[in-house]
């Protein structure tokens, strides 16, 4: 199971499984931020190459109006795949 919603803060924050199933739903609530936003992590327990490709292009396109994703409460083994992935270097990890 995989949510993912804007809390009355304007973050957004992920829980269960986001895999590639689940990308229609996380870009329809991703598409819609234009401003630096933070992503909970604190509930998500798999992310798959799909997931981190959407993240990916979020990342991207709000990089391009000098705005960006701040990822925070990425647990031990996701932040593991970010550091892999090199991902790290991309993103700003809390």
């Amino acid at each position: 199971m995989f949510d993912i919603k804007l809390s009355e803060s304007g973050e957004v924050v992920l829980s269960g499984r986001f895999d590639a199933a689940q990308v229609e739903k996380a870009k329809a609530v991703l598409d819609r931020l234009t401003v630096t936003t933070s992503v909970d992590f604190k509930d998500l327990i798999y992310v798959s190459s799909a997931g981190l490709g959407v993240l990916m292009a979020t990342q991207k396109r709000l990089s391009e109006k000098g705005q960006k994703l701040k990822l925070k409460n990425v647990t031990g083994h996701i932040r593991d795949i970010f550091r892999i992935a090199r991902f790290d270097l991309i993103f700003e990890i809390e």
